[in-house]
């Protein structure tokens, strides 16, 4: 039977602790309670969870005298933000400085840096050349620094609003990933890990609640041992987490810009 939504893989972790030949004694808020904190650790870690982007946003006056912009909630992790017009190579007035400096660098290329003319310049020769711009581009005005607080959802910019290098009308651009909406690609309802791990925190769920009958002899004789169901649950939960860490997760290092 195809997932596609969260009552699809509720009903499914529910067929496979035994429903309906068995009564799941966990209420329908806990099970909705069971799919978000799945759903919380696969944005967490899996590597389908989450897609790189773009986010482009216009700063506004507010954000100039906070010192900060605030992002959606979905975006996890920032990895940098693109420079700003105001630099050696791109400028947004041509009177600059910036801007002059960068057109005499072309003019050289277009009439070839070796002395010849008419156009002799090379590809080797363009190629040499901006790297030797974009040097001195990161030696006098270096990197956007940012710091990105995923809590406050805010990403705060240091030193270029009080250097006016961004002013309130300008757009910045940011390299972001974020997470990959569940209710818009339900796809994700069928991924293995959330099929596991969901039905482990269920059973986990059952065992704690039928913890209260402990050693109580139930009609026909059914003693319940809630405690180590409970027990089953959370073994099941640590050998999903470890197949996730270990099998589907990036690089530790893969969001660092």
């Amino acid at each position: 039977m195809a997932i596609n939504s969260r009552e699809d893989l509720i009903n499914y972790c529910l067929r496979s602790l035994g429903e309906p030949f068995l009564q799941i004694n966990v209420a329908p808020e806990q099970l909705e309670d069971k799919v978000d904190d799945a759903l919380q650790l696969y944005q967490e870690f899996h590597d389908d969870a989450t897609r790189r982007n773009y986010y482009e946003y216009q700063i506004v006056d507010s954000d100039v005298s906070n010192g900060y912009i605030t992002i959606p909630p979905s975006i996890l992790y920032v990895v940098k933000m693109f420079p700003t017009g105001n630099s050696l190579i791109y400028s947004k007035n041509m009177f600059s400085f910036q801007y002059q400096y960068a057109m005499s660098d072309y003019n050289s290329l277009a009439w070839g840096t070796s002395g010849g003319g008419g156009g002799t310049g090379a590809l080797s020769e363009y190629y040499q050349v901006k790297q030797y711009m974009d040097l001195l581009d990161m030696t006098l005005n270096g990197t956007p620094q940012i710091t990105f607080s995923r809590k406050m959802n805010r990403v705060y910019l240091w030193g270029d609003f009080v250097d006016q290098d961004v002013q309130s009308g300008d757009y910045i651009c940011l390299e972001v990933y974020e997470t990959i909406d569940p209710e818009a690609y339900t796809k994700i309802y069928s991924d293995m890990f959330m099929k596991d791990y969901t039905t482990a925190l269920i059973k986990r769920q059952w065992g704690q609640n039928m913890s209260k009958y402990e050693g109580v002899q139930l009609p026909g004789g059914v003693t319940v041992n809630g405690q180590q169901m409970k027990e089953e649950g959370m073994a099941e939960m640590s050998e999903a987490r470890e197949r996730l860490r270990s099998e589907q997760e990036k690089p530790i290092d893969f969001f660092i810009g």
